[in-house]
């Protein structure tokens, strides 16, 4: 199966936005892929803002996108765009990091303002760093989010069927199979 980086552009140690991936990690992980979660927010401040581009950490992160088949990126939206922190990451990775790659971006935010943040804000960005094939991306209300208490279930029943299709459509787009979706001749 494919190698999987999903990655959180969240600041937030207690972040919606990490916990929402961490869920579909797992079930990207039942359908047999290789799943590597990376926060953004653990990469050195300096070597962010300072566009340090040899730091060893920012080496490390662009050589973690290289080996990737597939990349997940979520990002909580701010003033309708993506995170800052997000922001710097792709900044720092080469120019066309997301060659070849499939991508399924994520958003989560409080506000149904902001759900055309993926589409109008980084479709743009992933498409001009090269990504063969962006999926159709999801928008996830915060409210429908389980904070980080380890209650059960994470994401609310309808937000969990639509981020299973939309999980399953990328694991398919990667050439995977899955319980739900399947390929046809």
């Amino acid at each position: 199966m494919a190698a999987i980086l999903s990655v959180s552009g969240s600041p937030s140690p207690t972040s919606r936005t990490s916990r929402l991936l961490r869920h579909l990690d797992d079930r990207l992980r039942a359908q047999g892929h290789d799943v590597t979660p990376f926060d953004v927010r653990n990469l050195p401040a300096q070597a962010l803002l300072g566009a340090d581009f040899k730091h060893p950490a920012i080496v490390a992160a662009t050589e973690l996108f290289e080996r990737a088949d597939g990349v997940v990126i979520g990002t909580p939206v701010y003033k309708a765009a993506y995170s800052g922190l997000l922001k710097s990451l792709l900044d720092l990775l080469p120019q066309y990091a997301l060659t070849g790659k499939t991508v399924l971006p994520l958003a989560t935010g409080g506000s149904t303002a902001h759900v055309l943040a993926i589409d109008y804000a980084l479709r743009p960005v992933l498409s001009s760093m090269g990504a063969s094939h962006i999926v159709p991306g999801w928008f996830t209300l915060d409210k429908d989010i389980a904070p980080d208490d380890h209650s059960t279930p994470i994401v609310a029943p309808a937000t969990a069927e639509a981020l299973a299709q939309v999980t399953d459509l990328f694991s398919v787009a990667l050439g995977g199979k899955t319980g739900v979706l399947r390929r046809t001749a």
